[in-house]
């Protein structure tokens, strides 16, 4: 194994952590190996001070455009920032190469597509796409085809008229453009979509309306995907169905009573759902076919209302942003059975007012992010690599414009972006 995958080696599971170069050219290989060595304590000649952009969306404000301090984590505004965006920007994603990113604007049900220039992380609108009705979140296949973007309303809902909603299957072209989408329906509230890194299964998170006096029901999901168009067909406990009014329904594997947030680690083993209802964290098992499996002692306890949750490109620890905490809480992934504990010496982190998403830049993984819609600021953590634990980055918080609701963040040209190979 070479010097690289021998400093990202992972000891908790039987895959490494390789990173990717996305320049080709020998000098940018070279000087990405020498920021990563120097990134564990090794001696480096060239240093880029830049290790990454981190962009969050801010209603009323577009998207705040930051540049991530190699040694410190420390965010630093880029000139111009924040740049203009659609009506309600919420979720946004980059593309698996991280020249791309895309945000979902909620006020008028569109996708926007914008590139980002290597040299100085400024965004560019590209292209705007419609989605279904109210769009909530996306993700994108890690061979960077397919795009998926849940939405409330199926035709004929509304706020008015409640119904079931869907995900938007777009192709994703050569040039990161977008092409015509597709429809898969599902049921009520779908809020939240995952896609596997080694694998090709899809799980999307929805929340069925209490009937009497009952409670809510919150269900994953599970879809296989067509590689060549980007289908999905539900897999395993997965049944879409329409009832006698016409209306779609949906059940699948049980995720609580309200789920928030969903996220799969790199080796696609495990999945994770926040329940912001009761204020835990299911986790599941991939069993063969993308099947789920409930881990031992699921559901785990979290902060309050936990409204997103992350893994970090190593596979070891876990991140959940509790929402009515205004913490970050850090836990250790066990490798063998997935099952998540309190990171050692660690309690909650705290961070801004009412955190809603999180994001790792994917370059040295070490640098944690939350977008704190209640005190428009976004919050920088820097991550302990040998026990997960979290500390504040310097000067944290950072102002952001408008009311920031979500954050991603992307590796500097120069550096290399961490994936999990088999």
């Amino acid at each position: 194994m070479s010097l690289i995958g021998k400093i990202f080696e992972s000891t908790s599971t039987d895959v490494a952590v390789m990173p990717v170069i996305r320049k080709t050219s020998a000098v940018s290989r070279i000087v990405s190996v020498l920021l990563l060595t120097g990134a564990f304590g090794l001696t480096a000649c060239t240093r880029d001070y830049t290790v990454a952009y981190l962009y969050a969306t801010a209603a009323g404000a577009g998207i705040n455009e930051y540049a991530v301090d190699y040694q410190s984590g420390a965010l630093v505004p880029i000139s111009g920032s924040p740049v203009a965006a659609g009506n309600n920007p919420t979720k946004l994603i980059a593309s698996p190469n991280g020249l791309f990113i895309y945000v979902l604007n909620q006020g008028d049900s569109t996708v926007q597509e914008f590139a980002i220039d290597e040299g100085s992380g400024k965004l560019t609108s590209k292209n705007t796409y419609p989605t279904g009705s109210r769009p909530t979140s996306l993700a994108m296949d890690a061979a960077g085809k397919f795009l998926y973007v849940t939405f409330t309303y199926q035709q004929g809902y509304s706020d008015a008229n409640p119904g079931p909603g869907g995900v938007n299957i777009f192709p994703v072209n050569a040039d990161n453009s977008l092409g015509n989408p597709t429809v898969q329906v599902v049921g009520n509230n779908p809020v939240g979509v995952a896609t596997t890194n080694l694998s090709n299964f899809v799980y999307v998170i929805d929340a069925e309306p209490a009937i009497g006096s009952g409670s809510p029901v919150g269900y994953i999901l599970a879809f296989s995907q067509n590689t060549s168009n980007g289908a999905l067909t539900p897999i395993g406990k997965t049944n879409i169905s329409t009832d006698t009014s016409g209306k779609t329904v949906a059940i699948g594997y049980g995720a609580g009573t309200v789920p928030s947030a969903i996220a799969i680690d790199p080796t696609a083993r495990f999945v994770y759902v926040t329940d912001r209802a009761t204020n835990q964290l299911y986790g599941n098992v991939v069993i063969s076919g993308g099947l789920l499996q409930p881990m031992q002692n699921s559901p785990f306890a979290t902060g309050l209302l936990p409204m997103a949750v992350t893994v970090e490109p190593r596979g070891k620890y876990m991140f959940v942003a509790n929402y009515n905490d205004n913490t970050v809480s850090a836990y250790v992934i066990n490798g063998a059975t997935g099952a998540p504990t309190g990171a050692v010496g660690s309690s909650a982190t705290k961070v801004g007012t009412g955190p809603l998403c999180l994001s790792i830049e994917p370059a040295l993984g070490i640098y944690l992010y939350s977008s704190n819609s209640l005190d428009n600021t976004t919050s920088g953590l820097k991550m302990d690599a040998h026990n997960g634990t979290l500390q504040n980055a310097q000067n944290t918080p950072y102002p952001a414009s408008g009311t920031p609701s979500c954050v991603v963040a992307v590796a500097n040209g120069s550096h290399a972006t961490q994936v999990v190979n088999p």
